[in-house]
């Protein structure tokens, strides 16, 4: 059995194996789904990611950025230096291609800039383009082809800012959240877009949106615990929410079914309760990296993302780290 791309093998190669037993085709809305060779029924194509977690930005405005393997345990390592050095960035990835936005440096210069790197290689960044609103501690999240930032900042804007990953250039206006917020999180299944978490607390609010599409979020549950400074990564389908900050750091883990909106469960609990740290997944694994509990940390944490149930010890990042951004790829 093969699959097929648009009625060719592969990307167009003629006859290249792959696995599987259906085709990928664009639907009206733009999302991506298999199909099928010999009925009609659809099902959505999961988010690209890979077993290389990225780590980058620093409390401090360094420019570091940490690497892990996903699926082994062990410490980061140096992968090379962002092109402007921030805190509190939003990163996404279209699977080979890793994007760090926004951030923060110096006191609180809140900044626009986009930075990329190519995830299989290490080395440094590269300006991408810039952002429509400066602006720090923002949710980000990518379906493989767009890749969009929310909310953020000092003021605690709406906005929501798109940009294709695999082109350079700025972002573009993509819609509004429901909440003007910040400190929060996103993820994607590869069709929708949800966003989670409040400045300290400030509410439960999740948001979601069909990243194919332009528009403003709609209301998609409740998060278990009120909090911001939170982390977020996605796996076949279930998004995860962990630790944050509703006046206390919290080891706080909460899933949700993305392709259902509804309230968040509780999943179990990280080996450490903190705040503003960063999250990578490789679809079956969940890592939380970083952050402070009281403290900047270089704890890094992991579970099964399909099971619930409490974290386990990863390793460490190669230096402490509170408000890095997380993506992956390979």
């Amino acid at each position: 059995m093969t699959r097929k791309i648009n009625n060719s093998y592969a990307l167009g190669q003629s006859n290249a194996p792959t696995t599987g037993g259906d085709m990928l085709k664009t639907r009206t809305d733009g999302t991506l789904v298999w199909e099928e060779v010999d009925g009609t029924d659809y099902i959505p194509v999961t988010n690209s990611t890979g077993d290389r977690g990225i780590f980058a930005g620093h409390f401090t405005s360094v420019d570091t950025i940490d690497y892990i393997t996903i699926s082994s345990t062990g410490n980061g390592s140096d992968f090379g230096d962002l092109n402007l050095g921030r805190r509190s960035a939003g990163a996404c990835s279209n699977g080979s291609r890793g994007l760090i936005g926004a951030g923060a440096y110096g006191g609180s210069t809140e900044i626009n800039a986009i930075d990329y790197i190519t995830i299989s290689t290490t080395g440094d960044a590269s300006d991408f383009g810039d952002l429509t609103v400066a602006r720090h501690s923002r949710g980000a999240l990518s379906d493989g082809l767009k890749g969009l930032w929310a909310g953020g900042g000092d003021s605690e804007i709406n906005t929501i800012d798109y940009v294709a990953v695999a082109t350079t250039g700025d972002a573009a206006d993509f819609g509004d959240l429901t909440v003007a917020r910040a400190y929060l999180a996103g993820l994607s299944d590869g069709t929708k877009g949800v966003f989670g978490g409040h400045t300290n607390g400030g509410s439960t609010v999740i948001d979601y949106v069909t990243v194919a599409t332009t528009g403003d979020a709609s209301d998609f549950g409740d998060l278990t615990v009120a909090r911001g400074y939170i982390q977020a990564c996605e796996g076949n389908g279930r998004g995860i929410f962990a630790a944050g900050y509703d006046g206390s750091r919290l080891n706080t883990i909460d899933y949700i079914t993305v392709a259902s909106t509804g309230d968040a469960a509780d999943f179990g609990d990280l080996t450490l309760a903190r705040n503003g740290g960063a999250a990578a997944s490789n679809i079956t694994r969940g890592v939380f990296a970083g952050g402070s509990d009281g403290s900047a940390v270089n704890t890094m944490d992991y579970v099964t993302i399909a099971s619930t149930g409490d974290a386990s010890d990863f390793g460490d990042l190669s230096s402490t780290n509170y408000r890095p951004a997380g993506t992956a790829g390979d």
